[in-house]
């Protein structure tokens, strides 16, 4: 479009005045030129490159006609990114004011009395269209991939557990003092808050049937327990904000089991490979210690690896000690399955298969989940090779050069000489023998005058 009258463009703030009709709009702009797009897609490839402040081919070809003809004429660009552009690689003089954002909005409005031969109906299902498409883009959306839900979702599974715990300790720790043989008969927790709910005050037990909540077994002890209790007496009110306690912790555990779904389906939907190999409560802790998918994407193996262990890891730098072995993927399956010993090094080869799997669903156009069951496979093959010390099977020439031959002892078998034990005769050691006696004899002689002449 070219500007016919410059100087009403100068009233910036009346310059909508000029754009109440098309009469009024064909008095101030003129269509110079105009070019079709052939489908959406080139339309959205356009859209999108001047939303990133690039220069098109499409648009590049159109404005060296222009430059050809009016090389002395301003562009009015709506983007100063874009102007920047045009100038340097067209050397084409361009213009970004609060004028022209005015005009550029005056334009639009009157759109249809510029462009004749556009049916108003037509075009508004193309705007939409196009509009549809390029907010896709400038938001990377996708209805099967929005992992802020997961961030959500398991940021919220995890205070639910928080507060469910606590309400639960805090029911048995109140009804303990009404029925406390209670809480060691029935160990399950949401079991317990049900029967209490149920019954109510202990002296209820007898009467009441809790067969569909209790096994039989455990029934007849519980009442039994009820009969010789050493509980204390509570009123009516406080068995009533017992069971007012009980029903919380019955709707948030339900709430929480329709929570946990929830999220086994989102991270199917999202990131099925990854869920494959961590499960979908690791994998949710990991996109959402990271922030998102794809950032956590750019992650190496070794960040994936103590991901969650930040402060053990700066502690142990600052210290200089070891630094950690696993974070958040020390939850893992995989993980759990191994030996103390190994847990390092399974830990290690799940990281770089899952950093292989996070990359593949967060930029990859497939949504199965068959490299995440081969990538997993791999792993449980290295968790048993480790496991069994080593022992793998060898096939083919393998065998052949793994093969020993029988051992033979070559050694051979000596006489024994009994000659050879001593070399001193054994007379001499008889000699030697009785000089020892008889000296012995002669100090005893010596003893026996010496006390004679004594007395």
């Amino acid at each position: 479009l070219q500007v016919l009258n410059e100087k009403k463009l100068q009233e910036v703030d009346s310059l909508w005045k000029e754009f109440e009709t098309p009469e009024k709009a064909n008095k101030i702009v003129k269509l110079k030129h105009f070019e079709k797009f052939q489908d959406t897609t080139e339309a959205l490839a356009a859209s999108t490159a001047l939303v990133e402040g690039k220069l098109s081919k499409n648009l590049k070809k159109i404005l060296k006609k222009i430059v050809a003809k009016d090389a002395h004429e301003q562009l009015a660009v709506a983007d100063a990114k874009l102007g920047g552009v045009i100038k340097d690689k067209l050397n084409l003089s361009c213009i970004h004011s609060p004028m022209v954002t005015e005009l550029m909005r005056g334009i639009r409005s009157q759109i249809e009395g510029l462009i004749t031969g556009l049916p108003s109906r037509e075009m508004a299902a193309m705007c939409l269209g196009l509009a549809h498409s390029l907010s896709r883009y400038k938001l990377k959306f996708s209805p099967d991939k929005v992992d802020t839900m997961i961030v959500q979702a398991i940021s919220l599974l995890d205070d639910l557990d928080k507060e469910l715990n606590n309400y639960i300790m805090r029911c048995r720790e109140w009804y303990g003092w009404h029925f406390p043989e209670l809480g060691k008969i029935i160990t399950d927790n949401l079991t317990y808050c049900k029967c209490v709910r149920k019954v109510g005050d202990r002296r209820n037990f007898a009467s009441s049937d809790v067969s569909d909540i209790l096994p039989e077994e455990i029934e007849e002890d519980v009442k039994a327990a009820a009969e010789i209790s050493m509980g204390t007496e509570v009123s009516e009110e406080d068995i009533n904000n017992i069971i007012h306690l009980c029903d919380q912790v019955i709707e948030i555990s339900e709430y929480r089991t329709q929570l946990y779904d929830y999220l086994k389906n989102r991270m199917m939907a999202i990131a099925p490979n990854l869920t494959v190999m961590v499960g979908e409560l690791v994998g949710a802790r990991l996109i959402a210690h990271a922030g998102s998918l794809l950032n956590l994407a750019k992650h190496p193996a070794s960040t994936v690896q103590i991901l969650g262990a930040e402060k053990a890891l700066f502690r142990a730098l600052k210290t200089k000690r070891d630094t950690p072995k696993f974070g958040l993927i020390y939850h893992a399956s995989l993980v759990g399955q191994t030996t103390a010993k190994n847990k390092g090094k399974i830990s290690r080869m799940l990281a770089a298969k899952t950093a292989l799997t996070i990359r593949y669903d967060a930029l990859g156009e497939d949504t199965s989940a068959e490299m995440g069951a081969e990538n997993r496979l791999k792993v449980e093959t290295r968790l048993r090779h480790l496991e069994e010390r080593g022992i793998r099977r060898i096939s083919g020439t393998g065998k052949a050069l793994a093969r020993t031959d029988k051992y033979q002892n070559k050694s051979e078998v000596k006489v024994y000489d009994p000659s050879g034990d001593s070399t001193l005769p054994a007379v001499s050691k008889r000699k030697k023998i009785q000089e020892v006696e008889e000296q012995e004899e002669g100090v005893a002689v010596k003893a026996k005058k010496f006390k004679a002449e004594m007395k």
